[in-house]
């Protein structure tokens, strides 16, 4: 596989679509038969068996592949490399990853490898990298939920309190997460007299997550399905570019106690400090209350690397801020925190990950809120642009209506069918643009799109009825599709249940639970996996069972394009219909219909109708 202009091209010189699912969401925390996961003893975690157990793994990517599934998006951690210590990488889950990847191989399934995070670890509420990150910085873990630098599932279940819907993303703007992603990104500009055995902890930090993506990529260079890696899902920018440390900035969520940066330095330090207390609805965030925190989060010897900094100061025994503008400037300039800090990190992973594995791509992420890192020809080559797109309005509330949305960036309201799905094309079209006009025309895939099963207060449990769910679905589909779009839908995690859902802080948009598909008329759909020639378009209509798809056909290519045809939809009678020259041959055991151009040049349509009774 190779890239040409923005598209991914196979060996037959065909432009292919990629289409697929992330695998999977339990791969965030380590097997565990208690729920959520305990937070102890982090040196003896063990991932393998994640995302599934190996002797299950046949029958995991032969229904993959069934439902017409080219590639997936699969889910590793930091910490699932590198738990017990720096240095120390669990061989024997890189053994079991090696072995997933060769059945992925059978079965024709490709792979890019995504090393996941989310608001940096599980001890900061999230996933990614290994206890001993924070221990290196002096944090104590168990002073986190006393210091408000993190709100975890764990110790709202010790506490035996159920854990608030989509809480989790807040953590971004707590201390812990903040302060580590700030270091791990700038660190030697804003932090410099930070260091973790001698080096800057941007260095240090730095230096041990590339070592052990690169140590992974070693052992499993040989693994065919792996297409290429991802550098770091859904980087945060922490502090840097606040302006003022005194107010809440850069939060897509106001939720729960939420304190301004400096509220937290001064709480995770020891002194007793209010967090307003915020809630949020579609329209936006007030505040409702306040609550009060303050432990001392380092050990002895450690103190917050902020004050060391000198931008606060607790002299006079209160807490003081001095440079409320510390992370406003960067060379004289407000940051560009995906240009100047992650774009330099992702160039240094791409070089070592090359090392090991030269041909791979390099998927490329920038801000969940959308802003993505400018491409030049100066900087590493063959990238993806591998966005992520969330229909925010029914993410947070749970709820879906297909005649209204929000409008995430203005909150804005949508209203009307027609609307709403113009709006959801637009906001994919916005990063397809970003790609062709700020990343030479790099490939987009977009890399994390889904809606949780659970919503409507988990109805379809009771009912079974998943049909507003598939509504929703297919026009999230019906925007990839408009786009001509790469993409791996969230996600598929095989031991999902009602009970817990993806097993990670209530999270439940697995499209697979309790042995079951859910959803699947929204997500299951034909497509063309690959063409003879440039993709025009995909049209797909669901109601009356109807796709057309149209393509500029390539008289040069000799191969036929190759469509999936899923059953569920089309009964063996279908009908298909294709300008002249064309020819074709249908498949249906096979669910695959392959169109010969015969020398064609030109626009060519194949239509198909003929559909089951839904």
């Amino acid at each position: 596989m190779v890239v040409k202009n923005n598209f991914f091209i196979d060996d037959f010189g065909r432009i292919l679509i990629l289409r697929g699912c992330n695998v999977s969401g339990g791969s965030k925390t380590p097997v565990s038969d208690i729920y959520p996961v305990p937070l102890k003893d982090p040196e003896t975690a063990s991932f393998v068996g994640r995302p599934f157990p190996l002797e299950e793994a046949e029958t995991h990517f032969e229904r993959l592949h069934a439902f017409g599934f080219n590639i997936i998006r699969l889910v590793i951690t930091w910490e699932a490399i590198e738990h017990a210590g720096p240095g120390v990488y669990d061989e024997a889950y890189l053994a079991y990853l090696r072995k997933l990847l060769l059945i992925a191989e059978q079965y024709k399934i490709w792979v890019y490898m995504d090393p996941h995070q989310d608001v940096w670890s599980r001890w900061t509420g999230g996933d990614g990298a290994p206890a001993w990150t924070m221990e290196k910085l002096g944090i104590d873990r168990e002073k986190i939920d006393a210091a408000g630098t993190a709100l975890t599932e764990q110790a709202f279940h010790e506490r035996g309190e159920p854990f608030p819907r989509m809480l989790w993303p807040t953590n971004y703007n707590r201390y812990a997460a903040a302060t580590i992603f700030t270091l791990f990104f700038a660190g030697n500009v804003y932090a410099p007299h930070c260091r973790i055995e001698g080096e800057s902890a941007q260095d240090y930090l730095q230096k041990r997550y590339i070592a052990a993506m690169s140590h992974c990529c070693r052992r499993l260079k040989h693994c065919k399905a792996i297409i290429g890696w991802g550098a770091m899902n859904e980087p945060s920018q922490g502090f840097i570019g606040c302006g003022d440390l005194s107010r809440l900035e850069h939060y897509s969520v106001a939720a729960g106690p939420m304190p301004s940066p400096f509220q937290a330095m001064s709480a995770a330090s020891g002194h007793k400090t209010e967090f307003p207390v915020y809630a949020t609805g579609i329209f936006g965030e007030r505040i409702t209350g306040k609550q009060t925190y303050g432990a001392s989060l380092f050990k002895d010897g450690f103190i917050c690397p902020w004050k060391q900094e000198g931008v606060w100061t607790d002299e006079s025994g209160e807490p003081r801020l001095l440079k409320k503008d510390h992370f406003a400037r960067y060379n004289n300039r407000k940051p560009v925190f995906t240009d100047d800090f992650l774009k330099p990190f992702i160039n240094t992973f791409a070089a070592h990950i090359r090392e090991a594995s030269e041909k791979t791509f390099i998927f490329v992420e920038g801000l969940p809120t959308g802003t993505h890192p400018s491409w030049t020809e100066k900087d590493a080559p063959n990238v993806v642009n591998a966005f992520h797109w969330y229909d925010g309005s029914t993410l947070f509330t749970k709820s879906f209506r297909s005649w209204m949305t929000i409008d995430a960036g203005t909150r804005r309201l949508i209203a009307g069918q027609k609307n709403v799905a113009a709006y959801f094309t637009a906001c994919l079209a916005e990063s397809v643009q970003w790609a062709r006009e700020r990343m030479g025309n790099a490939p987009c895939l977009l890399g994390e799109f889904g809606l949780p099963f659970d919503m409507n207060n988990r109805k379809a449990f009771r009912t079974h009825d998943y049909r507003l769910h598939e509504q929703a679905l297919s026009l999230y589909f019906d925007a990839v599709d408009n786009n001509l779009l790469n993409a791996t839908i969230w996600n598929y995690t095989p031991d999902n249940t009602n009970a817990r859902g993806d097993g990670w802080n209530g999270e439940d948009l697995s499209i697979f639970a309790e042995g079951q598909t859910r959803g699947i008329r929204g997500w299951l759909r034909p497509y063309p996996m690959a063409t003879a020639g440039e993709p025009l378009r995909i049209q797909w209509d669901r109601k009356r069972v109807v796709f057309i798809y149209r393509f500029k056909a390539d008289p040069s290519i000799q191969e036929a394009t190759e469509v999936f045809i899923p059953t569920i939809w089309f009964s063996p009678k279908l009908v298909i219909t294709a300008n002249t020259p064309l020819t074709y041959d249908y498949f249906p055991e096979n669910e695959r219909l392959f169109v010969y151009n015969n020398g064609f040049s030109g626009e060519a349509e194949i239509r198909i109708t003929g559909g089951r009774n839904s």
